[in-house]
């Protein structure tokens, strides 16, 4: 083996008293054997350190409040990420988004936003129902029922009848059962997620009736996609000037945040002491109802 006649080499050079083979580079079984035990020790003892090293990174719970180094460990990639989907953002996305405000009436673009929140409630039943949440499974279950028959969930006549609305995703599910989030994590076009909540989108992602109700239409599935992003990036207009600074680390603690937040809230925790302190004027300017309808537009995006 190329280790151990390296090794073999450097005794060679400073011990004069080697046996008349080690002259010639040859190694006896027993000094071999020697040497790939340690090289194998060492390699294990290496591996044990990798492995350790990710089960901590993958064993963090995310939030706000807590050094970079430990809920953003891979941060100089998140960065990298994050001026990459703002480059594409403020070139194209941004300004499709000001146009589809300024062109389509604000009845359009709610009437669409609700029929997408409509759309969601299924899965939103089946994500509280493994939660272990039957009777707000049974409200959403009412919702979708009522919108569904009354408006073709166009309109949200439920509201007025005491049933809200519970966006669930299944990265929430995951955490409502304590799985950890793992680091903070921006993905390219779909922006601030984590290790978990990457997976649930995945998740997600394969649980959106327009998967399959357009399974055969290729062209109407994927214009819902982009509109989709378009409406969500659009209610993120009136907000996005209240960011000022570095609105990456900015981006990262809201999201992080409002996730501990959600995941706390739906297992019935006190909020009191969730929230960490933020710059003044964000917070002054930021108020608890733009935070709920600008949440699910982040991995929207």
């Amino acid at each position: 083996m190329a280790s151990s006649s390296l090794v073999y080499a450097e005794n060679l050079a400073t011990n004069e008293s080697l046996p008349t083979e080690a002259s010639v580079g040859l190694t006896t079984p027993s000094t071999e054997a020697e040497v790939d035990s340690t090289d194998s020790g060492s390699e294990t003892a290496e591996y044990r350190k990798t492995l350790t090293a990710w089960k901590e990174k993958l064993n963090v719970n995310a939030s706000a409040s807590q050094e970079d180094e430990q809920k953003d460990p891979f941060q100089s990639w998140n960065r990298k990420v994050f001026q990459f989907n703002d480059a594409i953002d403020r070139s194209v996305v941004r300004p499709s988004a000001v146009q589809y405000t300024e062109k389509v009436p604000e009845d359009v673009r709610d009437t669409y936003s609700q029929f997408l929140s409509n759309m969601n409630e299924p899965w939103n039943i089946v994500n509280q129902l493994i939660q272990g949440r039957p009777t707000r499974a049974a409200k959403s279950l009412g919702r979708f029922t009522i919108n569904t028959l009354t408006t073709l969930g166009l309109a949200d006549p439920a509201r007025r009848l005491g049933l809200s609305n519970e966006e669930e995703r299944f990265g929430m599910t995951l955490g409502y059962y304590g799985v950890p989030s793992g680091p903070y994590l921006v993905l390219p076009v779909f922006g601030p997620s984590t290790i978990r909540d990457g997976l649930g989108m995945a998740v997600d992602s394969q649980a959106r009736p327009q998967k399959y109700l357009l399974e055969d239409q290729e062209g109407y599935y994927w214009g819902d996609q982009l509109w989709r992003g378009l409406d969500a990036r659009s209610r993120l207009l009136e907000i996005e000037g209240v960011l000022t600074g570095d609105k990456y680390a900015q981006i990262r603690d809201i999201y992080l945040q409002r996730t501990s937040f959600t995941i706390a809230e739906k297992k019935g925790l006190e909020a009191e002491n969730l929230f960490t302190d933020f710059d003044d004027e964000f917070e002054d300017d930021i108020e608890e109802d733009s935070f709920n309808e600008a949440e699910p537009s982040f991995q929207d995006l």
